[in-house]
């Protein structure tokens, strides 16, 4: 079967593309012990932060200390979300063409179904977390995808183009320090027609479910301001958080 028939929104909504097999035989687990592991991880994880703690000292959390914890949870999320995430491939499959960043990755969910796409020629997946892209690097060659989705640690990496035609972030703005500054190094990076998928959540939870998360007020302004005065957004039909956008 080819990698574009067995990445189909069917397959997804049924198994998130064979996602449990995947990461049991990637974390050498027991299906029925990763069943059970799975509905902890968002909790696991949670636990894992250490509270309040230095902005500045966010990236190295996120790369040495989540581990193969930040594999389960986002699974987890896939999984119980399958509904809500399709719609998001939904509106993947209608704007990636040509070079694809899947900046914060996770994994890899929407970097293999853009590498399925005949409009896309390149998937570059970018993750801090190093499980992450181990993950991903097998799950893309189990699907026949390796020649067209390679992983790197960040944007710094001289293999990446210099432009991107279609630009995929989700989940992720709300983790960083500084996310208006992230909006202006992907401006910078956009081709002229290059549209972005993003979206955002800078809110702890009403009960601090969501400590990886910054929300401080004047944070959250900078990066309104800029989103507004960098992009333009795109409408698309789907009832969902991401949004499109163009360069202004």
């Amino acid at each position: 079967m080819s990698p574009t028939a067995t990445l189909s929104l069917d397959h997804f909504l049924e198994g998130g593309f064979d996602l449990r097999r995947q990461l049991a035989d990637h974390l050498a687990l027991e299906l029925q012990e990763l069943e059970r592991r799975l509905p902890l991880a968002t909790e696991s994880l949670a636990a894992a932060h250490p509270g309040a703690f230095d902005p500045h000292k966010a990236e190295a959390f996120y790369e040495t200390a989540v581990g193969t914890g930040h594999l389960l949870e986002l699974a987890a999320w896939h999984l119980s979300s399958a509904d809500y995430i399709a719609d998001t491939l939904r509106l993947q499959a209608q704007f990636a063409r040509g070079q694809v960043l899947d900046f914060g990755g996770g994994i890899g969910t929407h970097a293999l179904a853009a590498a399925a796409l005949p409009d896309v020629e390149a998937v570059w997946f970018v993750d801090l977390n190093p499980e992450n892209r181990r993950f991903v690097e097998a799950r893309a060659k189990r699907f026949g995808l390796q020649q067209k989705l390679r992983c790197f640690r960040d944007l710094e990496a001289p293999e990446l183009p210099s432009q991107f035609d279609t630009i995929v972030c989700l989940d992720v703005l709300e983790h960083l320090k500084d996310p208006s500054a992230q909006l202006e190094q992907f401006a910078a990076r956009m081709s002229p027609e290059a549209t972005a998928l993003l979206n955002w959540y800078f809110f702890k939870g009403f009960a601090g479910e969501y400590p990886f998360h910054f929300d401080d007020p004047q944070l959250v302004e900078r990066f309104f301001r800029t989103l507004q005065g960098r992009f333009l957004e795109v409408f698309h039909p789907f009832l969902i958080t991401t949004r499109a956008y163009r360069l202004l």
